[in-house]
C-alpha cells in the first residue's frame, strides 16, 4: 500500500464516516513510517473541512456530521503517539470550557460542538450538563481558557447563559474570556441582548467562530 492510497483512504474514510477503514489507514501510515503531519495535512484536514462544507450546504445531517467528527478524532488518537514521538508541536489553538447550563440536561448538541472543537485543534474541557454558573467561571480560570461555550436547549434555561456573563462581569473577569452561546432556542438577537461575543448556530459555525474569537 503506497502513500497515495493511504492518503486517499483516510480522506474517503472520514467523508464516509468509515471508522474501520480510517483506522486501518492511520495504522498503515505509522507502519510505513510516513510523515504523519504531512498525512494529516493532505488527507484528514481537507476531509473534515469538506464535511463542514457539506453540512452547511445541507448535504449532511447532524448524525453524519457527528460520525465523521468521531472518525477523525479516533484516527488522531492512533496518530498522536507518533506525533509526540517525533516532537511535533501539538500546542492547541486555544482552550475552551464548554457545558450545558444549569437546569438543562440536554447534551447532544453540546457534545457535537465539543467534538468539532477538538477536531479543530482546541483543548476542550467538557463540564457536562446542568452546570452551575460559578463552575464555568472556576473551570475557565483553572484551565486558563480563552473561550467559555454555553449551551441551552430550553427556553426556560436560556437565562442561565446570561447569568454566567453577569457573574463574569460582577467578578471582574469578563475581559478574560470570550463567551459563545448556542442551542435550539437561542439566536444572534439573544446573544447580542445578553452581551455574548458570538452565537453558534451549529457545530461547524461554532468552530469557525471560536477560531475567530481566539485569533
Amino acid at each position: 500500500m503506497g502513500k497515495k492510497e493511504i492518503v486517499q483512504g483516510l480522506y474517503m474514510g472520514i467523508l464516509a464516516f468509515d471508522k474501520a477503514t480510517t483506522l486501518k489507514m492511520a495504522q498503515a501510515a505509522i507502519d510505513q513510517d510516513l510523515d504523519i503531519p504531512e498525512v494529516i495535512q493532505q488527507a484528514m484536514t481537507p476531509a473534515i473541512v469538506e464535511v463542514g462544507k457539506r453540512f452547511e450546504a445541507g448535504k449532511l445531517y447532524l448524525p453524519e456530521l457527528q460520525l465523521s467528527a468521531d472518525t477523525f478524532a479516533t484516527a488522531m488518537e492512533v496518530l498522536r503517539p507518533k506525533l509526540l514521538e517525533s516532537k511535533i508541536n501539538l500546542q492547541p489553538k486555544g482552550r475552551v470550557v464548554i457545558g450545558t447550563v444549569k437546569g438543562d440536561i440536554h447534551s447532544i448538541g453540546k457534545d457535537l460542538v465539543a467534538t468539532m472543537l477538538k477536531v479543530g485543534g482546541f483543548e476542550v474541557t467538557d463540564l457536562g450538563v446542568d452546570v452551575p454558573t460559578f463552575t464555568f467561571l472556576e473551570q475557565a480560570e483553572k484551565t486558563k481558557a480563552n473561550v467559555i461555550a454555553l449551551s441551552a436547549l430550553l427556553n426556560t434555561t436560556m437565562p442561565a447563559q446570561r447569568e454566567v456573563i453577569e457573574a463574569l462581569t460582577e467578578q471582574k473577569m469578563r475581559n478574560k474570556f470570550k463567551v459563545i452561546v448556542g442551542g435550539a432556542p437561542t439566536d444572534q438577537k439573544w446573544a447580542d441582548k445578553i452581551g455574548a461575543d458570538a452565537y453558534g448556530e451549529n457545530a461547524v459555525e461554532a468552530l469557525r467562530l471560536t477560531d475567530m474569537l481566539v485569533a
